[in-house]
């Protein structure tokens, strides 16, 4: 689990309290799927509900030392990766959830802007897009629509 902020340049305050950007929280599973969600604050109030409803009790989890992901020792193995300099100490990672976030900034890149009221939409895109990669698009979403047509008819 990580959590990122997307959003181009803006003046003033940089980090976690820049204004005008949009928080995202990802659960990934390894070699898995993964899950997104908006959210308004990197509080627990706000993060514990979404990881207790989307992973199971007894979990292996990988985060880094965020305050909010502490209460997971409670509900599994717990692993908090800490970093120096950018990069993990040690041999325990979070590289699949940074590298979704890196494919779908890349994503975003070229629309050099998203209307804030549609933001979850274009992240729930690039989930479906990232979560079905190595299947042929075109197929999957054609047997989608066929499955569309013939249950509207009916």
């Amino acid at each position: 689990m990580d959590e990122t902020m997307f959003g181009g340049k803006v003046p003033g305050k940089r980090g976690w309290g820049a204004a005008g950007k949009h928080m995202v929280l990802g659960i990934y599973q390894r070699n898995g799927m993964v899950l997104t969600f908006p959210i308004t604050s990197r509080g627990g109030w706000e993060l514990i509900p979404l990881m207790t409803k989307h992973t199971k009790p007894g979990s292996l989890y990988y985060t880094d030392d965020w305050h909010a992901y502490t209460f997971l020792d409670i509900r599994g193995d717990h692993v908090v990766i800490r970093k120096e300099k950018g990069k993990p100490k040690g041999r325990d990672h979070i590289n699949g959830i940074e590298g979704f976030w890196s494919y779908a900034k890349h994503w975003l890149y070229h629309y050099r802007g998203v209307p804030r009221k549609y933001f979850h939409l274009y992240l729930k895109e690039i989930e479906w897009r990232f979560n079905h990669r190595n299947e042929n698009l075109v197929k999957l979403l054609r047997t989608y629509m066929l499955h569309l047509v013939v249950k509207d008819q009916f």
